[in-house]
């Protein structure tokens, strides 16, 4: 029997989920949802109130691609399941990293980061900081020996991603969050696979920490976000930047996450146990040849992701015998899974690397990052578990 006799001094993942951002300012009308608040601009009766809110010396709004109530209540969601002092939003995912670079990185800076990295990401370290004279050095990406000692090197930033897309291979944020803290290196770790109720950087070492919002925290592939999560004092550096830049995410999308987060806790837990349940089932069938899940012992990173994670994700990654001619052959008989570019939602969603995480890439390039052209990525949605592994069955059956 649970005690509930004891002090309780801070709410739950679940109530955040839908509490969170909405006690500190008061709702329109009363109303218990957050509006969407489509003004383009806000008015004040007198030039001296209007001049403090815009020195930021006073609360309020002034023009939306700076802020807005709707965009701010999603914001200060994320911030609090984060445990930061302060989030800012972006109009996508690959926008939050893009204004992260351009916050803080400047000719002659040096960033280390992980082969393994999102295809838009690793483009980005690949053909746009080069010719900016931002130095790039990309790791094996568990080779911790071989990063410490290019961080030790000389580093700006060191950017991390855990679980990897789409190999699905865990990072020890602390052990390397801490290398790159003898170098004064910024550490920003992307979370998109995890989700703040599996995993909080912040709490591991990670001076920021960001997530594609149109993943799992809207949960429903019907809105595109990016979130940012810190001190106060570096995402108001990111915030000037983007506000300027003007990749600015619009309040509807930013209503779509927050009716999205509410369940949030609820539909990964469900995808956590989903996940688990594939993944074993697929490590014994014959038209398999690996299975690539944090949450399997036999998962060469399993310990570190025990540590790290309160969950191991809805994401699992597996290769099929025949390669991407098996492929071919094999995912468009799956019925309860869109072939698309997404991940994260309540429908379960499948891919190659070759048309999703890494679509911009060259084979070479796939090939460099350890990502065979057979591997299927599979993002467990909400669905009947035993319905995901019949379906498996019947299509997998297919190759035979």
């Amino acid at each position: 029997m649970t005690d509930h006799s004891k002090k309780h001094t801070h709410p739950g993942l679940s109530t955040l989920s839908i509490w969170g951002g909405e006690l500190e300012h008061e709702l329109y009308e009363r109303s218990t949802q957050v509006p969407v608040v489509h003004s383009v601009s806000f008015a004040y009766k007198d030039i001296d109130t209007w001049h403090a809110v815009a020195l930021e010396q006073a609360p309020g709004h002034i023009y939306s691609r700076n802020t807005n109530p709707t965009v701010r209540a999603f914001e200060d969601k994320v911030k609090e399941l984060e445990g930061a002092e302060a989030a800012t939003s972006f109009s996508s995912g690959m926008a939050a990293i893009s204004n992260i670079f351009g916050t803080f990185l400047r000719p002659g800076d040096r960033v280390v980061s992980i082969k393994d990295s999102y295809g838009g990401t690793n483009k980005i370290f690949t053909s746009f900081l080069p010719p900016l004279n931002v130095d790039v050095m990309l790791c094996e990406t568990v080779d911790y020996a071989a990063i410490e000692e290019e961080i030790a090197k000389g580093c700006t930033l060191l950017y991390l991603e855990t679980p990897t897309n789409p190999t699905v291979k865990i990072i020890d944020i602390k052990r390397l969050a801490a290398a790159a803290k003898k170098v004064g290196a910024l550490v920003v770790v992307d979370n998109t696979f995890a989700t703040p109720i599996n995993q909080n950087p912040l709490q591991l070492g990670a001076d920021l920490v960001l997530h594609s919002a149109s993943k799992y925290l809207g949960g429903h592939a019907d809105a595109l976000g990016g979130v940012a999560c810190g001190n106060r004092d570096l995402i108001k550096m990111v915030y000037h930047y983007r506000e300027i830049n003007g990749a600015t995410l619009s309040p509807m999308d930013a209503y779509s996450f927050i009716r999205g987060m509410k369940t949030l806790s609820l539909r990964v837990e469900r995808q956590n146990q989903s996940a688990m349940t594939i993944a074993r089932w697929l490590q014994n069938h014959p038209a398999v040849e690996q299975v690539n899940y944090p949450g399997l012992e036999t998962h060469p990173h399993h310990d570190v992701a025990k540590a790290q994670m309160k969950g191991y994700g809805g994401m699992l990654s597996f290769a099929v015998k025949g390669g991407l001619d098996a492929i071919k052959v094999f995912l468009p008989k799956l019925q309860y899974a869109h072939m698309a570019a997404n991940l994260g939602c309540v429908e379960t969603v499948v891919g190659p690397p070759v048309t999703t995480s890494h679509v911009e890439c060259t084979p070479e390039e796939r090939a460099a990052a350890g990502i065979p052209e057979g591997l299927v990525r599979y993002s467990t949605g909400i669905e009947d578990v035993e319905d995901l592994v019949a379906d498996l069955e019947q299509a997998l059956s297919q190759l035979s």
